[in-house]
C-alpha cells in the first residue's frame, strides 16, 4: 500500500507546462476558492511571461515544474491549463527526481503526457484530475469536480461512478491509466508509453470527429495493446461537427462498431474530459470496475494521498 502522508495543510503549486491562462483573473479566484479547505496555494505561473501559445518559454516551463518539485511545502502539483506543450517538456525532465519527491501531479488533457512518461519511466503515479483556472478558478465553478478531487486526495480509496446504454456486465480488476486518447496515440512507440498488462484503460477527447476516435481505437488494436487490456472506459467526446458526408455516421455508429471489434470490452458514461463535471483517477492506480450490464461503479486503490492531520 503506498502511505498516505499527513500535513498540517496541504500545500498545492500552480505550474503551466503548456498553455497560458485564458482569464488570469482565475488564478486568485482559484486561489481563494481553495483556502477554507486548508490549502495554501504556491503559484510559479507568472502570467506576464506568456510567449506565443505557451505559459512561458519552454525552460521557464521547466523551471516552474522543477521549482514545484523542490519546495518542500509542496505535496500537490497541478497545472494551470493543458492546451499544447507538455510533449516538448518531456525530454528535458528528470523523472526520477519527480519521482523521488513524493508530488503528486495533477491534471489532465494535454497533461496526459506526463502522466504516461513519469509511469513509463519510473512507475511513480499522478492524478488525472481538475485543471486550475477551467475547475478551481472557473467563474460557475462546479462543486462536484473540487469534492471529488479532495475526496480522492484523502483516500484511502476513490470510487467512480457511470452508466451508459449498452454497457457489457462485468467484474474486472487492473491498473488504471490512460487520459486523452490524441495525446495517448502521440507517445506510442516511444518511451513514454506504458506497456500495461490487464489494464483498465479510460479514454476522453474533444472536437475529435466520431471516425478520427475511431481510427485512434483501431490503431491501439493493431498495435497489440488493446488485448492486453481488460476494459475501456469512454468519458466525454464531444465539441466535434458532423457533416452531410457522415450519412448516419455519427458516435453512436462508431461506438457500436468499436464494441463488435475490439478484443475488450467497452464502456460509456465516465463523468471525465473536458466537460465542467469531472471525477479524479489515480493514474496507476488498482482499479475494480464492476458493472452490472449499465450502471457501473470503478473503485480505485493503492495511490499516493495527502491528508490534513
Amino acid at each position: 500500500m503506498i502511505p498516505q502522508h499527513i500535513v498540517k495543510r496541504i500545500g498545492i503549486a500552480l505550474v503551466a507546462p503548456g498553455s497560458y491562462a485564458p482569464e488570469p483573473e482565475a488564478v486568485p479566484r482559484g486561489i481563494a476558492r481553495l483556502e477554507p479547505h486548508g490549502i495554501l496555494v504556491h503559484n510559479y505561473y507568472d502570467h506576464e511571461a506568456r510567449h506565443l501559445r505557451f505559459g512561458a518559454t519552454d525552460a521557464a516551463r521547466l523551471a516552474q515544474i522543477e521549482a514545484a518539485i523542490d519546495d518542500p511545502d509542496v505535496q500537490v502539483v497541478m497545472a494551470i491549463r493543458g492546451a499544447y506543450g507538455m510533449t516538448r517538456l518531456l525530454p528535458h525532465i528528470d523523472f526520477d527526481r519527480m519521482a523521488a519527491s513524493g508530488k503528486i501531479f495533477v491534471g489532465f488533457s494535454d497533461v496526459t503526457a506526463l502522466h504516461m512518461a513519469l509511469y513509463a519511466r519510473t512507475g511513480a503515479l499522478s492524478y488525472a484530475g481538475p485543471m486550475f483556472t477551467s475547475d478551481i478558478g472557473a467563474r460557475e465553478p462546479v462543486e462536484f469536480t473540487l469534492d471529488d478531487f479532495l475526496r480522492c486526495l484523502a483516500g484511502p480509496t476513490h470510487t467512480v461512478n457511470g452508466q451508459g446504454a449498452g454497457n457489457p456486465a462485468l467484474d474486472v480488476s487492473g491498473t488504471a491509466w490512460g487520459g486523452n486518447l490524441a495525446m495517448v496515440m502521440s507517445l506510442m512507440g516511444t518511451d513514454y508509453f506504458p506497456r500495461i498488462d490487464g489494464g483498465i484503460l479510460y479514454l476522453e477527447d474533444i472536437a475529435e470527429h466520431p471516425f478520427r476516435v475511431e481510427r485512434m481505437m483501431l490503431q491501439l488494436m493493431q498495435a497489440g495493446i488493446l488485448q492486453r487490456q481488460r476494459a475501456i472506459v469512454l468519458g466525454d467526446f464531444s465539441g466535434y461537427r458532423l457533416g452531410v458526408n457522415d450519412n448516419g455516421y455519427d458516435f453512436d455508429q462508431m461506438l457500436s462498431y468499436l464494441r463488435a471489434t475490439l478484443p475488450c470490452p467497452v464502456l460509456t458514461g465516465l463523468e471525465f474530459g473536458h466537460i465542467a463535471r469531472h471525477v479524479t483517477i489515480p493514474f496507476g492506480a488498482q482499479a475494480r470496475l464492476v458493472s452490472d450490464g449499465e450502471a457501473w461503479s470503478m473503485t480505485l486503490s493503492d495511490y499516493p494521498t495527502v491528508r490534513v492531520g
